[in-house]
């Protein structure tokens, strides 16, 4: 782009850019020089004229620009820019030990804010990458994207998808469709590991990109509890906590979720694991599932999908999170584990533990927190943008 447009701030709004928060919000713009569109690379300047950074803008939304770069040596993304974001997101997952090992090959490459580059996610599925747009000017940059990842990735990369269309905003790109970038579909099952367990993952029609990835740890975590227990996973999308359960040794494990797709994925992955003979899977809604069953588990894991992706509906989803954790919490068998999680990036970690207490009081049972828990290191959090730390979950030890 030539001639790029030029964002002018207020006086006084340009703190936060100097601290390096990613986000420039339409009431602090004071002017916009020249000609723009949605996601355009756009110059933002402080009111003296300083050259504070440089970014995607959004003409839609409360967040007008997304920063790309900062400072006054910033420049508009050329090639070199994506490979050397790319590669240092890359070299971060090599350092962490996701790459290149027998037991793992499902890892997040790229977080967006996370890892600087805002409306952009890449997770990868052993050698493809799906790629997720959540603006618009990182679904116009799409190819520069993809041919990036071919660099950093040679032949290592056999494909890439784009499975932006449920995400990016659908007023500005309403002809949006999901395909392949590079390479393409085998027509095949595709088959990937995750901490030596194998899950079958359809990033094609499958929910988010395929696989909960932001869960690794915590799966971790739930097989360590799970030996000789009734486990009970609701939400459970492909079954990623009830495979580590099946093997970790559980006695039993029901898997809950309101989609006959993802039950079908969830049996087949138990089925993959060798243990479906322990497994029952139900497609049900899970607070209906909740109401009309009275068996008692030892263990119960509540993984819903984010209850409030906005601060207007944050009171209606911490009465959600009330409802379904003393829901649960009634069919744990006393000394019973509860997993429970909010991925609602407006209720911060306070706010959810205050209504799993509500629910605790609701259902009269004294409870202890053994763990916090969060996203993994893949799933990297800025330190200059605390809003990308979404995840947050407790285990309870239930009387």
């Amino acid at each position: 782009m030539l001639n790029p447009a030029t964002i002018v701030l207020k006086n006084g709004k340009d703190h936060s850019l100097r601290r390096r928060h990613p986000w420039v919000f339409s009431g602090a713009i004071a002017r916009v020089q020249g000609e723009t569109l949605e996601g355009d690379p756009v110059r933002v300047e402080a009111i003296d004229g300083e050259l504070l950074g440089v970014g995607h803008f959004s003409g839609g939304g409360s967040i007008a620009v997304r920063m790309l770069d900062f400072g006054q040596d910033a420049q508009l993304p050329t090639p070199a820019f994506w490979e050397a974001k790319l590669g240092n997101a890359y070299a971060l997952r090599q350092r962490l030990a996701l790459t290149g090992t027998a037991d793992t090959n499902v890892f997040r490459l790229i977080h967006a804010e996370g890892d600087g580059l805002p409306g952009l996610i890449i997770d990868v599925y052993g050698d493809v990458a799906v790629v997720q747009a959540h603006s618009v000017g990182m679904y116009r940059a799409r190819p520069e994207i993809a041919a990036a990842l071919q660099v950093v990735f040679g032949h290592k990369l056999r494909a890439i998808y784009d499975k932006s269309a449920e995400t990016v905003p659908g007023n500005a790109v309403p002809d949006a469709k999901n395909g392949y970038l590079f390479g393409e579909s085998t027509g095949t099952e595709h088959l990937v590991m995750e901490n030596g367990h194998q899950f079958a993952v359809d990033w094609e029609t499958g929910q988010k990109t395929g696989f909960f990835i932001d869960q690794r740890d915590n799966r971790v975590l739930l097989a360590r509890y799970s030996p000789g227990r009734k486990v009970l996973n609701t939400f459970c999308y492909t079954g990623g906590f009830s495979v580590y359960a099946l093997e970790a040794g559980a006695e039993l494990v029901h898997s809950v979720d309101s989609s006959k797709k993802a039950i079908a994925l969830t049996e087949r992955n138990a089925e993959l694991s060798n243990h479906a003979d322990r497994h029952a899977a139900y497609a049900d809604d899970v607070l209906g599932f909740l109401k009309n069953h009275s068996a008692e588990y030892d263990l119960l894991v509540l993984d819903p999908p984010a209850y409030a992706k906005h601060m207007g509906a944050r009171h209606a989803a911490l009465m959600g999170y009330k409802r379904l954790n003393a829901a649960g919490i009634a069919h744990l068998a006393p000394g019973g584990l509860l997993f429970t999680f909010s991925c609602s990036q407006v209720v911060s970690p306070e706010l959810f533990e205050g209504a799993v207490l509500a629910a605790a009081i609701e259902a009269g049972r004294p409870a202890r927190i053994l763990h916090r828990l969060t996203q993994p290191a893949d799933h990297p959090v800025s330190l200059f943008h605390p809003e990308g730390a979404y995840l947050k979950g407790l285990v309870l030890a239930v009387e």
